[in-house]
């Protein structure tokens, strides 16, 4: 035992260590492969193209931005250079949060909701050709509960 009097934990068996293994690979290589199909499809980085899709399914399509970073997982940092971007482009406006001069919130425009439904197609079959082909007999309602109860949602 060790000084604490917690006894040590058994090594990782052989199955567990590939899933470990495999899931830190595919939490690393997914991104950047539907990142990279939808900048060569549709030339919209999968920053730009989640926050669009988590405003369009906003009451209002307005969300604060410290919301839309957590929603986009994001640091508020990260979200302020995202939302920059696409406002930059017409895609999103910012404006104050109400009763609070201090926050603000990211609003989808209608020109942002155009490019998200035409980037829709490229994103739709980038995740079907790098996840759900691949997944093709799976219980996927059990699937996601497991990987919902590893990263609960806020």
């Amino acid at each position: 035992m060790t000084a604490d009097k917690t006894p040590p934990l058994p090594p990782l068996d052989p199955d567990e260590e590939a899933l470990i293994r495999e899931l830190g690979r595919v939490m690393s290589v997914l991104p950047r492969a539907v990142d990279a199909d939808m900048i060569r499809e549709r030339q919209i980085p999968i920053s730009e193209y989640t926050t669009l899709m988590h405003l369009s399914e906003a009451p209002d399509r307005l969300m604060r931005m410290s919301e839309l970073a957590a929603a986009c997982n994001l640091s508020v940092s990260g979200m302020t250079r995202v939302v920059t971007r696409l406002e930059g482009s017409g895609l999103v406006r910012r404006v104050r949060c109400d009763g609070d001069a201090r926050g603000w919130n990211a609003v989808l425009t209608d020109a942002g909701l155009a490019r998200l439904e035409q980037a829709w197609p490229a994103h739709l079959a980038s995740v079907r050709r790098h996840v759900l082909d691949h997944l093709e007999g799976a219980d996927l309602a059990r699937l996601t509960a497991a990987l919902r109860s590893i990263a609960p949602s806020a």
